[in-house]
């Protein structure tokens, strides 16, 4: 019994030191927080539209409690920012929290940004003042940059129109360009929310134009969504629209680029790039594409059934990163209508030892001259003419024909190195 009860005693007092340790609270000056971030660094983001939610941490190693009298927004809200402390949002300022000895808070910041008076981005910034009991003012930086656009839900073209504009469009529930309908696209960066996309069953014109997602921020610290796949719709031409022209644009990041299906499709001078269906899907279509690239799709990068095509300076590179199951650079096929494809000037290569996947009938006319091509080397080859053959132990082959493939960050540029066969005979898309 004796030592029954001294054991309780020693608990007891073990315990009540214990309680007594990590319930002091210390008014020293010298005691202070520390933060995973002095800095919180936002992505760029549209005006009014709110921001992805951003945290760090905020530690008590000091050696003792720590009371905060307030933590607050420098700004008093005025900034666009919103901030939750440990589960109390300030609003505009929460008092009264407590941080024992080796105990930590999580901060959590969004930010919805004002509409500003610049064309260009603007630095939106504030400062997260965290007060002391002992008086001591700490405080984290909070920054984004904030860009002006036009919001627009569903847009349905019925006449004739011309989009044009100097400020970015971010675009929600799509545009519908009706039978009879020409829509002019024009000197005009047009972001597309996940989903949204354009359909066409009239007739469409892009030129000197960006089309892509509308997400601004990074996946991870490396890796912007834009440089992410599959971030919207893209563009369907429906059976007997008039077409689509891509003149001197840039079409990225979306499900499928273009799906056009007994039309016309035409592209001049223009990217489609890195989407995660297929770049160009055209059948029973007359495609024309001339000093362009289609580049890293899920899909094939140019899929041509029972088309009649031409290619001219046109470069088809398929090293989509995401897949090993990536589709062909170019995969062609007869359908219902005779198809015919000629083929000058071009440079079809990619990961795979075979990027071309072609099959024709007795109807089929077809022609590759001045090409540079990683396929296999056909038993007829009374169809291609000047034609290099690229094989995978070539010097320069694959990615080393261009200036940068940077698998690991997804950067690209399909311009040509000087040292590419392709350089020298012009092969390509090399505006």
């Amino acid at each position: 019994m004796i030592k029954r009860i001294f054991f309780f005693l020693i608990a007891a007092l073990t315990l009540l030191t214990a309680c007594s340790d990590n319930d002091s609270f210390t008014t020293d000056r010298s005691h202070r927080l520390t933060f995973t971030t002095d800095t919180v660094r936002m992505d760029t983001l549209f005006a009014t539209v709110p921001s992805a939610t951003y945290t760090f941490w905020v530690h008590n190693q000091s050696g003792d409690g720590l009371r905060l009298r307030s933590v607050r927004l420098e700004r008093s809200g005025q900034s666009g920012f919103r901030v939750n402390v440990d589960g109390s949002y300030l609003n505009p300022v929460v008092n009264n929290l407590e941080i024992r000895q080796g105990d930590s808070l999580r901060v959590f910041v969004e930010v919805t940004a004002f509409e500003n008076q610049s064309p260009d981005p603007q630095l939106v910034e504030d400062n997260l003042l965290f007060t002391l009991e002992s008086g001591v003012e700490q405080r984290v930086n909070l920054r984004t940059y904030s860009w002006n656009a036009e919001l627009w839900q569903t847009v349905d073209v019925t006449a004739d129109q011309t989009i044009e504009s100097a400020t970015p469009i971010v675009v929600y529930g799509g545009i519908n360009v009706a039978k009879d309908a020409m829509l002019t696209i024009k000197n005009t960066e047009l972001y597309f929310h996940d989903g949204a996309g354009i359909t066409v069953d009239g007739a469409l014109t892009v030129e000197n134009s960006l089309l892509r997602g509308d997400r601004l921020d990074h996946m991870f610290d490396y890796l912007p969504y834009d440089r992410v796949s599959g971030q919207w719709k893209g563009i369907t031409v429906n059976p007997h629209a008039v077409g689509c022209l891509l003149l001197d644009s840039e079409l990225r990041n979306a499900m499928d680029g273009i799906v056009a299906d007994t039309t016309t499709v035409v592209l001049s001078g223009s990217t489609v790039h890195n989407c995660k269906g297929s770049g160009l899907w055209a059948h029973d279509c007359v495609v024309d594409i001339q000093y362009s690239t289609l580049s890293n799709t899920l899909k094939d990068c140019l899929t041509l059934l029972g088309c009649q095509a031409t290619l001219d300076h046109v470069t088809l590179a398929q090293f989509y990163p995401l897949s090993a199951n990536r589709g062909f650079a170019l995969r062609f096929e007869p359908s219902e209508q005779v198809f015919s494809l000629t083929c000058s000037n071009t440079l079809v290569t990619g990961y795979a030892e075979d990027v071309i996947e072609g099959e024709v009938d007795e109807n089929s006319k077809y022609s590759f001259a001045n090409c540079l091509l990683r396929t296999v080397v056909p038993e007829d080859t009374q169809f291609f003419k000047d034609v290099i053959w690229e094989k995978k132990d070539d010097d320069i082959q694959g990615k080393k024909h261009f200036i940068l493939v940077d698998e690991d960050n997804m950067i690209y540029d399909f311009r040509l190195k000087e040292e590419s066969p392709a350089y020298e005979k012009k092969i390509g898309n090399i505006q």
